[in-house]
């Protein structure tokens, strides 16, 4: 913008209004001014090649931006408004002065008031720069007419003025920082809230993760767990089966040997080999059943042999190789001494007699009594004799049964006991059955 420019652009100006004509030193002012309110806009509203000088000092902005600065003012009045608004802001009374149309200070420098008015465009402005444009122009001539100002005053003056420019520029700065640090301020407050959404996408994540690990430990261990009860379930039926083992082995080693010791016996154990019972009938008795007549009264069953209930065919039977005798235990007490004699008593009374039977003979004595009846006192024994209880939920017949069916074939085992159904079974297991009566008597023979 030079002396002789206008301040409207060419498109704006009304052909009705006289054409306002800035001097030299007016001009430069209003560089100058305009220079210092720059940074007091929004860095929107200042023209794109001005931004780079706001940066500077007031002094320097207007030096090296003074060209830029009259083009951007001869160009338009949307830059000419803004500033014009910061200057309004500012608190100085002759900024005061001339945006109001009141009196100004005649000490105030002529081409600072023109400046003014033609950037706030105040009622009556263009009389206003064309009175203060002919003071500048008439100035040097009344100076020189005028008596000398007081010094003291302009330098107050100065002073005044160079403050209030020194506050103005302060006061730019100041709501630069603040814009600046609004800036600042929203882009921390976007920042925080994007780490606090990637952090709560991370807790989730962290969340999930430690659910599925949490699951994994779980089915990790229920898998040990399933694991160990496995191996110790296989483990117990690996015990049992050796168990089972051992015992099987145990017992073909004793039917082995028993049957070892059998066969090496007398002519006795080769007929007991051959399931030759002791016989009842002589050949002398075939001989008296055919050719003589029977006597009419026979104190015994007949002259053919032992009765069934006679000790002495016990004791025949007991003399064979290697015999095991098994004994019913309640069904020979009971019979003999049921009505006379406590439970106790009555096992007492028939171990210490198989006691005294087992040193006469060499055979192997076991007696059964059932485990489901009372049992009071001491467990009765005595030498050589093997006294058993039957289990719970077990009766001693099929323990007597069991025993008989364990022995080797070719071993005589002689079984006592008058239930005729347990005569039956240990007969199928090549076993001799003997009525309970016949053991009392050979007990009380002694």
């Amino acid at each position: 913008m030079t002396s002789g420019e206008d301040g409207q652009g060419p498109a704006d100006r009304d052909e009705s209004e006289p054409a306002v004509f800035l001097s030299e030193p007016v001009r430069r002012k209003t560089v100058e001014i305009a220079a210092a309110a720059m940074p007091g806009l929004a860095p929107a509203k200042v023209p794109a090649k001005l931004r780079r000088f706001l940066k500077f000092n007031q002094a320097k902005r207007a030096k090296l931006a003074r060209a830029d600065i009259a083009a951007e003012l001869a160009g338009g009045d949307a830059f000419r408004a803004d500033l014009g608004e910061v200057l309004a802001g500012a608190d100085a009374p002759l900024v005061r002065a001339v945006a109001d149309g009141g009196a100004v200070s005649a000490m105030a420098d002529p081409a600072e008031v023109a400046a003014l008015a033609y950037l706030l465009r105040p009622e009556g402005w263009r009389a206003l720069v064309a009175g203060a444009a002919e003071a500048v122009r008439t100035e040097p001539e009344a100076a020189a007419a005028e008596a000398p100002v007081d010094e003291e005053a302009r330098r107050r003056i100065a002073a005044v003025d160079k403050e209030n420019q020194r506050l103005r520029g302060a006061l730019t700065d100041q709501r630069s920082a603040a814009a600046r640090l609004q800036e600042d301020l929203r882009k921390a407050r976007r920042e925080l809230r994007e780490a606090e959404e990637r952090a709560a996408k991370l807790a989730g994540d962290l969340a999930a993760e430690r659910g599925r690990i949490k699951q994994a430990d779980s089915e990790r261990r229920a898998e040990r767990r399933r694991l160990e009860s496995e191996a110790a379930s296989l483990r117990s039926q690996l015990d049992e089966l050796r168990r089972a083992d051992r015992e099987a082995d145990r017992l073909a080693d004793s039917r082995l040997w028993l049957l070892m010791e059998t066969l090496s016996g007398t002519a006795t154990g080769l007929r007991r080999e051959l399931g030759l019972e002791p016989v009842a009938d002589r050949p002398a008795d075939y001989v008296a059943d055919e050719r003589c007549a029977e006597p009419e009264t026979r104190e015994t069953e007949g002259s053919r042999g032992l009765d069934q209930t006679d000790p002495q065919r016990l004791d025949h039977l007991l003399s064979l190789p290697n015999p095991h005798l098994i004994v019913d235990g309640y069904n020979v007490t009971i019979s003999a001494w049921g009505d006379t004699l406590t439970l106790e008593q009555q096992r007492n009374r028939l171990v210490q007699g198989l006691g005294a039977l087992a040193a006469q003979t060499n055979a192997e004595i076991t007696v059964v009594f059932d485990g489901a009846d009372p049992i009071f006192g001491a467990k009765p024994s005595a030498r050589g004799v093997r006294v058993l209880f039957s289990a719970k939920g077990e009766i001693a017949d099929d323990v007597v049964v069991d025993l008989a069916r364990v022995e080797p074939k070719g071993r005589p085992v002689v079984v006592v006991s008058s239930d005729r159904e347990v005569a039956d079974r240990v007969r199928r297991h090549d076993a001799y059955s003997v009525p309970s009566p016949m053991l009392v008597r050979r007990i009380q023979r002694g």
